[in-house]
């Protein structure tokens, strides 16, 4: 793997189910570059009720040793496994059951990684919560950006962006890194608002956290495609070594189709450039708003 650079940045991105099933359920690791995404990590998830009965895991085959290990905790050490493995990445990103957890946000600051996570509305954010927050941004700090494609083509929102302030004790007196908050908003409808945290090198663009914050899509996306093509979801496997077995199989399987679609995609194809932002030359409160700079072109011609 090639270090990452401005135009070819790759992230982790972390993401479980959300709700209690009686069903298996995995915390999954996607590696995605601009080339291309696929499954890379896997750890299956015990809850308590199977772990406080070391009978009952015995007989599924669990070792002695695994005890109760919370989802955070086990992207935690998917992420230090990518770390120390030959992956170049640059960025995490993960929905708001990681994103909310202060812990791991702080764990990936320590680790040196940038990040953008999704939050809850009630996330607070310097004290006020972040859709208070949100909710001051002036009219032209919102700018129509594409986070990625989909299925039918560009996937359109309206977002907004704002600098936030250095937190002391982590940034010190001269911070390496930019805390920002972003919003997604729907199109269409326009009350349907989705935040997030990130911090990000001194150099980043609105674009480009908006393209980050996008990318944790690619993780459905493998689902979707390894259910597919590679049967990610077709076993009855009943024991925990059985389990491990057949995902880590159709990773590898859903890896090599991967690698053989970006071959054939790469012949003579080009890419996209991502737009620039502009920044606020008048901070607003706390935070620093980021302008649409159509917004700002307007203006100007019409004073």
């Amino acid at each position: 793997m090639v270090p990452p650079t401005p135009a070819h940045r790759a992230l982790i991105e972390i993401q479980a189910p959300g709700r209690t099933e009686n069903c298996q359920i995995g915390v999954f690791a996607t590696y995605a570059t601009t080339r291309g995404h696929a499954l890379v990590d896997r750890e299956f998830y015990l809850p308590k009720s199977w772990t406080e009965d070391r009978e009952r895991c015995r007989s599924a085959g669990i070792p002695d040793e695994r005890d109760f290990t919370t989802k955070n905790d086990l992207a935690r050490s998917m992420i230090l496994r990518a770390m120390g493995s030959p992956l170049a990445f640059s960025w995490v990103t993960a929905d708001s059951a990681y994103g909310q957890d202060s812990r791991f946000r702080r764990f990936l600051e320590d680790a040196g990684l940038s990040y953008v996570v999704a939050m809850p509305k009630s996330q607070q954010v310097h004290g006020p919560r972040i859709d208070y927050l949100i909710g001051q941004a002036p009219p032209e700090a919102w700018q129509r950006l594409s986070c990625g494609d989909g299925a039918k083509g560009p996937r359109l929102y309206d977002w907004a962006a704002a600098r936030l302030p250095a937190v002391w004790e982590f940034d010190g007196e001269t911070p390496i890194r930019q805390r920002w908050m972003l919003a997604r908003r729907s199109i269409t409808r326009p009350e349907e608002i989705a935040y997030f945290l990130a911090i990000a090198p001194l150099d980043a663009t609105v674009a480009e956290l908006v393209r980050i914050a996008g990318c944790r899509w690619k993780i459905e996306e493998c689902f979707q495609s390894a259910k597919n093509e590679c049967g990610l979801d077709q076993y009855e496997v009943r024991r925990y070594v059985g389990w491990y077995r057949h995902i880590t199989l159709v990773m590898l399987s859903h890896t090599f189709l991967a690698a053989m679609a970006v071959q054939e995609r790469e012949k003579g194809v080009t890419r996209p450039t991502h737009p620039t932002s502009w920044t606020s030359p008048r901070p607003r409160s706390a935070v620093c708003w980021q302008l649409n700079p159509a917004a700002v072109l307007r203006d100007a011609i019409t004073q």
